[in-house]
């Protein structure tokens, strides 16, 4: 395993400005590894996230390709046999106060046995969006005899194929082809107004039954309010006590998600790649991926608002609220051509587009939900910008995506790595030293623009 000076050493770009962010995202990711994984934030959030590994190894393939393979490697490892991968693998050394909701309040080994979860480590019982695929795809081509020397895609492909299966099984809730999401924190955007509506059915938790960690590190006024952490707090709550079983609970909570889904059909694609990598049909996945995107298109697409819906699978309609989720299907390399036009006009239109910092906010600029630093309801992460860049070049729109990678890496250096800006201002929210900012900062330094949506 490479020491952290030999990663800090690794060939750079020569441009001065470049070198010095390089290096300043380098650092974090050194300072936020625990030895097998990389932790999102040392304070925040001190534990191994999902989707956050997911990104985080996409950045770690251009310092260690061994050490990306070990970042998603660790992750996988706390996969639960039903195939679902959990969205927060926990740190046995740390006190369960250091992150609420705890281990203790989760009781994956115990409540979560009937579904399959490990009996060596703690983990959440709900899941994050499946990018894992097209990481690891990226972590292979990063460095290909590497790969095939240690084994890497033949360790890793089952599982993402049954990551894939539980998805596709157990969560196809609407009956439509997509997978559905269970609770706010699986589609990673926990606090986005495209929950509201369906919250209003949950009861919360009483605030006197839990102790809101996040609040020690990050300001109330950032932060979702107490009464949705309470929902919050209910449907995991309810969800334990059901063992986890996405065959007997009744979900209170159960939508479809654009964003969620347009990860699954490009980490199909990459699952089809490694299969012919390894010298294995991959029909399957290439056709899958084919049929989620006609569901994608059939089930969320709104031609008069020109992006994709959340749906509510509760009412079977349609969710009124425009948010960043409905541009990244933009990642889809097959969508079709109309549907293309619409979303860059959406994108560059006057609800996406932060003309003082080019990068794309959570929520509609001029919706009535906008704000722009309470988490998901405004802010412009890094994580859904590397998305839609990467999406912009996969159909062609590279000066909009030069644009946007311009945009990212001047607010990414400026804000201290943090893990969103006010899309307006650039001024830093959230915690500073973030991992997938710091990643994602790395992966746009590094990789040829012509290659980065292939």
């Amino acid at each position: 395993m490479n020491s952290p000076l030999d990663l800090l050493d690794r060939p750079a770009p020569t441009a001065p400005t470049d070198l010095t962010l390089r290096r300043g995202a380098a650092r974090v990711l050194i300072d936020n590894w625990t030895g097998a994984s990389t932790v999102p934030s040392r304070t925040l959030y001190p534990h191994q996230w999902s989707w956050d590994s997911a990104f985080v190894a996409i950045g770690l393939r251009h310092l260690s390709v061994r050490r990306a393979q070990r970042e998603l490697e660790s992750l996988l490892a706390a996969q639960w046999a039903d195939g679902r991968v959990p969205h927060i693998v926990f740190n046995p050394a740390l006190p369960h106060d250091a992150y609420f909701p705890s281990p203790d309040f989760w009781r994956s080994s115990t409540a979560g046995r009937t579904a399959g979860a490990p009996s060596s480590v703690e983990t959440s019982g709900i899941v994050q969006p499946p990018v894992h695929a097209l990481a690891a795809w990226l972590v292979h081509r990063a460095d290909p005899a590497e790969s095939r020397r240690r084994g890497f895609l033949a360790r890793v492909r089952p599982r993402l194929a049954a990551w894939h299966d539980y998805l596709l099984g157990r969560r196809d809730l609407g009956g439509g082809g997509l997978a559905a999401v269970v609770h706010p924190w699986e589609p990673g955007m926990d606090n986005s107004p495209s929950w509201d509506r369906a919250l209003k059915r949950v009861d919360p938790s009483p605030p006197d039954t839990f102790r809101r960690a996040d609040l020690d590190h990050g300001h109330p006024a950032d932060r979702p309010t107490d009464l949705d952490y309470g929902r919050y707090v209910r449907l995991a709550t309810e969800y334990r006590e059901a063992g986890y079983d996405d065959r007997v609970v009744r979900h209170r909570f159960a939508v479809e998600d654009p964003a969620f889904n347009a990860l699954l059909i490009v980490s199909e694609l990459a699952l089809a790649a490694m299969a012919r990598e390894l010298g294995l049909p991959g029909q399957r996945h290439t056709e899958r991926a084919a049929g989620l995107t006609r569901a994608l298109v059939d089930r969320l697409w709104d031609e008069q608002a020109g992006l994709f819906r959340v749906r509510d699978l509760h009412t079977g309609a349609p969710v009124d609220e425009r948010t960043v989720s409905g541009l990244i299907p933009l990642l889809v390399p097959r969508l079709p051509e109309h549907i293309v036009r619409r979303l860059h006009t959406t994108l560059t239109g006057a609800r996406f587009s932060a003309p003082a910092t080019h990068l794309v906010p959570s929520y509609d600029l001029t919706g009535h939900a906008f704000d722009p630093t309470r988490y998901w309801r405004g802010p412009a992460w890094f994580n859904t910008a590397w998305l839609i860049e990467r999406g912009l070049r996969t159909h062609g729109f590279q000066t909009d995506a030069e644009r946007l990678r311009t945009g990212f890496l001047t607010e990414a250096g400026r804000s201290g790595f943090a893990e969103y800006v006010d899309p307006a201002t650039g001024a830093a929210c959230g915690t500073r030293h973030f991992s997938w900012t710091a990643a994602l900062t790395l992966d746009l330094l590094s990789t040829d623009p012509k290659e980065a949506g292939s």
